[in-house]
């Protein structure tokens, strides 16, 4: 994956990704696009969502193990992802939470609370980001 910096990309959730990491064909045909914003760097991430009510999209913050949405206007879902871009773990997070750390993340998307499951986006499935 090349090194991403602060700014706009596109996200896709790849659906129906098999244990091994890759997909057909068929599975690519079957993915959601999804706007994205990059924050990479230091002042960009701890910025995050906060002063926001809402997003359109998602916001990849990165490097990153946890969040917290303390003074945030709304839920948001939280999605932990590794150095591969597969998904570990996908939570819904309320305003005034701290996240726990998830070991082996090294990215962690955001989103308004409930687009990650319209997304299709779960435990083990494949996120790919294109300019």
């Amino acid at each position: 994956m090349p090194h991403l910096r602060d700014g706009r990309a596109q996200l896709r959730v790849v659906h129906g990704t098999v244990a091994s990491g890759t997909a057909s064909d068929d599975d690519r045909s079957r993915e959601t696009l999804v706007p994205l914003e990059i924050a990479a760097s230091y002042r960009v991430r701890t910025r995050g969502l906060l002063g926001r009510d809402g997003i359109e999209g998602a916001l990849l913050l990165t490097p990153a193990g946890s969040v917290h949405t303390f003074r945030m206007r709304f839920a948001i879902d939280v999605a932990y992802v590794d150095r591969h871009l597969t998904v570990l773990a996908v939570r819904t997070m309320a305003p005034g939470r701290l996240g726990r750390p998830r070991l082996g993340a090294r990215h962690v998307l955001e989103a308004e609370a409930g687009t990650m499951a319209r997304w299709g986006l779960r435990p083990g499935g494949r996120v790919e980001i294109s300019p």
